[in-house]
């Protein structure tokens, strides 16, 4: 359980750290050329880790259901939609409804077991949770406005 809380945690700061450094391209190049530029230099990064790691294992795929081929197509929405998002609102706003959207779309898959995973029951305890994630967002935006109109006034 440690390992899965420190991978989990790490997970957590690379994409902190990766959205800050699409934001820095984008403001440069746009989103697209952005989201080409990451996902371009992931795909050459993985498949030398998984030549390196795997060698010729790293193409044997067994028993994989067609569409968790679009797996790849969906991080293009994802890049694309955090780099705008990012734009728009600034990047803790932005990760912090990104994070609490794939907490509550998690929860939902979760409890429906849909696309294949194991049906965790819901509970009253996941929606406080997520409805605690949601009010501190609302807060740090209301409080960030605040302070702004506070700002103009001196």
């Amino acid at each position: 359980m440690i390992l899965g809380l420190l991978f989990a945690f790490i997970a957590g700061s690379l994409v902190g750290l990766q959205n800050i450094f699409n934001s820095k391209v984008n403001e440069r190049a746009g989103s697209w050329a952005t989201t080409t530029l990451v996902l371009g230099m992931g795909f050459v990064a993985s498949l030398m880790f998984g030549l390196l790691f795997e060698g010729k294992h790293l193409f044997i795929l067994q028993n994989m259901k067609p569409w968790y081929w679009f797996s790849g197509i969906i991080g293009v929405g994802v890049v694309t939609c955090i780099v705008n998002g990012i734009r728009l609102l600034g990047p803790t706003y932005a990760i912090s409804i990104v994070f609490t959207s794939q907490l509550g779309f998690a929860l939902l898959w979760d409890s429906m077991g849909w696309l294949g995973l194991e049906k965790v029951p819901f509970t009253p305890k996941q929606l406080i949770g997520v409805l605690v994630i949601v009010s501190g967002i609302l807060l740090f935006k209301i409080g960030g406005l605040r302070q702004n109109q506070v700002s103009k006034m001196t």
